[in-house]
């Protein structure tokens, strides 16, 4: 379920985000109006030991609650690309079928190597999940 009703709503939960996550060394995330129904959030996520969360999303707000229509999330290392997940359609990959679109990218081959993400949403925020995801990798 989508608790946010308005973009005033959404950007109370994005610029909060550091209070709800003390694991956050620090975010430049900003949401931006792009029109009268469209806005985007853009920016990164900073951890310890040098991890990040890069976050791309676009957003409607047209007459019900705000919802997610395009995303990308990177996740690093210092310079090293650990994964990215993103709601690009790859609709000839079977294994996919099941969370279509929303996938992950990850190593060996990034860029081609996709696994289903049923973690994410275009209903429901994806920051919650995937700074727990970071907090899991501060912890090994």
């Amino acid at each position: 379920m989508n608790p946010f009703q308005s973009l005033r709503d959404y950007e109370e939960f994005i610029y909060t985000l550091p209070q709800r996550f003390p694991s956050m060394s620090h975010s430049t995330l900003v949401v931006v109006r792009r029109g009268a129904r469209v806005a985007t959030v853009s920016g990164e996520i900073a951890f310890p030991n040098g991890y990040r969360l890069v976050v791309k999303e676009r957003l409607t707000f047209d007459s019900g609650p705000v919802a997610l229509i395009r995303y990308g999330y990177e996740v690093w290392h210092g310079s090293d690309k650990l994964c990215w997940y993103d709601s690009q359609p790859h609709p000839d990959t079977p294994a996919l079928a099941g969370t279509h679109p929303h996938h992950k990218h990850i190593l060996p081959d990034i860029k081609h190597h996709r696994v289903p993400a049923p973690e994410l949403s275009f209903s429901k925020p994806n920051l919650p999940f995937l700074i727990r995801e970071i907090e899991r990798l501060l912890k090994l």
